[in-house]
């Protein structure tokens, strides 16, 4: 056998990176994406696309995405390969370290062909060194499905001072649900998690005024409703409803009022995901309509 080549592209080698044989079961390609259109909208850099090759033929490849303004990387959305053990040599080669994000279909585990290629990408993951972290389920709103009614609970206002909602993340974060936020929170500290989440709203291209707080009608803050744009479409940024909150389904109120001011700027989609252990969040977009359009395996 022949020595493997791991290398990154150089600019207009982006063909090579599309050579790779893909029957579009995972990945973006299941839902209609292909490489050759991403790249050409400049969703990926070339240093950023790293290729296994022997004989001058891909037998794998990995491509992470970052956005315009980003000095590195934020995820690995592209990985595939012919070759099981050139494809962990070029995760544990290329000098980019993010999470792996796998897209599947809803229904991947009744699919065995969709199924088995999910578990060898996983398999490759973990034997390059990086471990399980969440399975998330993503939804996705649009104009025709109708929006909710506001439930009139809560009112709502901006907040533009950053350290108040540095602080509210402090808050949800105790006794919160989301894998990531327990991670970094285990890992670092709240004040690295809540911090954490503060940037990556701040890193969103959308306005922050579009950002909500929400309180009961005596003054009491119960959480945060985010509203964003992410490059490619509007977002539900983030929903969180502070400790002594829980328990009266206001999160619900939270995405209505989200959904509403991203439909009251034009928009006629909304995509939005929590971690499919979140039951009660999940209860809530399925009660305002947000049907499950994709379903991710974080690894970390």
């Amino acid at each position: 056998m022949t020595d493997l080549v791991i290398r990154s592209l150089t600019a207009g080698e982006e063909p090579l990176f599309d050579s790779l044989p893909d029957p579009g079961l995972v990945g973006f390609a299941a839902f209609g994406d292909s490489f050759a259109d991403m790249a050409a909208k400049g969703a990926y850099r070339p240093e950023w696309l790293w290729v296994a090759l022997r004989d001058g033929v891909v037998v794998a490849r990995a491509g992470w995405w970052g956005g315009p303004e980003d000095e590195r990387p934020l995820a690995l959305d592209w990985f595939d390969f012919t070759d099981f053990d050139a494809a962990v040599r070029l995760l544990r080669t290329a000098p980019l370290h993010t999470e792996y994000r796998l897209r599947l279909p809803p229904d991947w585990r009744g699919q065995p062909a969709v199924a088995a290629a999910a578990d060898a990408r996983i398999d490759a993951a973990v034997a390059a060194g990086l471990k399980p972290l969440v399975e998330r389920n993503y939804y996705r709103w649009t104009a025709d499905l109708g929006l909710p009614a506001r439930p009139g609970r809560l009112v709502f206002r901006p907040e533009p001072d950053d350290e108040v909602i540095l602080d509210l993340f402090r808050r949800i974060h105790q006794g919160t649900l989301d894998a990531h936020a327990r991670r970094v929170t285990a890992e670092s500290g709240l004040e690295a998690a809540a911090q954490e989440d503060l940037d990556h709203l701040r890193w969103m291209p959308s306005p922050r005024e579009w950002w909500r707080l929400g309180y009961t009608a005596a003054g009491e803050l119960v959480g945060l409703a985010a509203p964003c744009y992410h490059y490619k479409d509007p977002v539900i940024g983030y929903i969180g409803v502070v400790p002594e909150q829980r328990g009266h389904g206001y999160a619900y109120d939270l995405l209505v009022e989200a959904t509403h001011l991203l439909a009251g700027q034009g928009m006629d989609r909304i995509v939005a995901g929590t971690d499919v252990t979140n039951t009660p969040m999940a209860a809530h977009f399925a009660k305002a309509g947000y049907p499950i359009a994709q379903h991710h395996i974080d690894l970390a």
